[in-house]
């Protein structure tokens, strides 16, 4: 009717108000279902289109030659490690304190070969790397340039190095702010010799504070895995080329020879050395027998035994990784090197000491496949445990530096 309102009654306009709200929740709904992914399909889209540049010859990682990481076995996470390693390589700092002689405990290393060779290389190569500042407003960390092996070459006792310690210690922090801002947090120290780790305990502070990369990385004598760093012994140079590939010509199931100087060593001896499957003498191979006869036995075997010696760490470890003979870790309380990093699992077995009443069921327990699969990554982490001069990326010096880039990223000031 013209000039009169028309009249909606009340229950019609609540059901339009009703359905319009019903449509705007459902298409919320639906965009919002649309642009969620769960993780693991987020993760899977990750790893499938990630491609992890490749190093060039300066170091720095380049974006014109590319490689898929997702393939990557012996890895925790590969596309985070790719990409971390990445950020690492173009942002990270090290300060080196210039005080002390060359010529006595400081600075330079002592010698790039033996049991101690990890030490030298890494005074060396921090120097030759890029990532040496000479500006400590630069630097993300500070390294304390004092060498126990070159101390123990000169003679010096146990007693003496300590107090050596000490008074360089202290000198830097008298002379130099950076120490005071952290109470030592943001330095660290590099020490392959097992009487390094002892020679600082005068310094309590640095013990509780600093990062202290070592040889002897054993939880029952005060190191502190998320703080401090494994650094790996490491044998150079190596006597034959690495062993890959060639698991048809393993043939001895398991094999160690070496002194009892452990109570695991005399434990291994005793049980396994008359054993016609393992090959376990208590004794290093002698010279006399044939030229390289003690290298050549890892080309051999498939399992090579590691036991701890005097402290939870050997060289062995480093050589069967090189020569391509699956390790089996014999220590207990050892922070094996790059634990944030690699796998171990996937490329070695570990036990505990307890385990080496049954070492050998242990070993003849792993199918073929899985001893394929064990040195297929092995094979992809050699390049982890090799020295350089100068450094060459991935390799034992750019994964030391890795592991302290992951550990600058905790300290506050």
């Amino acid at each position: 009717m013209s000039g009169k309102t028309a009249f909606i009654p009340s229950y019609t306009f609540h059901r339009c108000i009703f359905a319009s709200a019903t449509l705007i929740i459902l298409s919320l709904s639906f965009f919002s279902i649309r642009s969620l992914r769960s993780p693991l399909q987020a993760q899977n889209q990750c790893q499938s289109n990630l491609l992890v540049t490749a190093p060039t010859d300066d170091g720095i990682l380049s974006t014109e030659e590319s490689m898929p990481v997702s393939s990557s076995t012996a890895y925790h996470s590969p596309e985070i490690f790719h990409s971390s390693y990445a950020e690492m390589e173009s942002k990270f700092k090290v300060y080196i304190y210039p005080d002390g002689d060359p010529n006595t405990y400081y600075q330079t290393p002592r010698k790039l070969t033996g049991k101690y060779a990890s030490e030298g290389y890494f005074f060396q190569n921090i120097r030759e790397s890029r990532f040496h500042t000479e500006d400590p407003n630069q630097a993300d960390l500070f390294f304390i340039p004092i060498s126990c092996h070159k101390m123990r070459g000169k003679g010096i006792s146990y007693d003496n190095m300590t107090i050596i310690v000490q008074n360089y210690v202290e000198g830097l922090i008298r002379k130099y702010p950076y120490w005071n801002r952290t109470l030592g947090a943001d330095h660290f120290l590099v020490t392959c010799h097992d009487v390094g780790v002892r020679a600082f305990e005068g310094l309590p502070l640095l013990i509780k504070n600093s990062i202290r990369v070592v040889c002897s990385p054993s939880y029952n004598v005060g190191f502190i895995p998320h703080k401090d760093v494994a650094l790996p012994q490491v044998l150079q140079p190596f006597a034959l080329p690495s062993g890959g590939n060639d698991v048809v010509n393993r043939t001895i199931l398991g094999f160690w020879a070496g002194h009892r100087n452990s109570k695991i060593r005399v434990i291994l001896a005793h049980i396994w050395e008359n054993d016609t499957e393992l090959a376990i003498s208590n004794n290093r191979i002698s010279r006399a027998i044939g030229e390289l006869v003690y290298q050549k036995q890892f080309y051999k075997s498939k399992f090579c035994i590691c036991p701890g010696g005097s402290q939870v760490n050997s060289a062995r470890i480093a050589d069967s990784i090189h020569y391509g003979c699956v390790p089996v870790i014999l220590s207990d309380y050892y922070d094996l090197p790059f634990q944030d990093i690699l796998d171990w699992r996937k490329f070695a077995l570990v036990l505990k000491e307890k385990d080496v009443y049954q070492l050998k069921s242990i070993l003849m327990s792993i199918s073929e496949e899985g001893f394929v699969s064990l040195h297929k990554g092995l094979v992809e982490v050699q390049k982890h445990f090799e020295w350089h001069s100068p450094p060459v990326p991935f390799d034992a010096f750019h994964m030391i530096m890795y592991e302290l880039w992951l550990r600058h990223r905790v300290i506050k000031y």
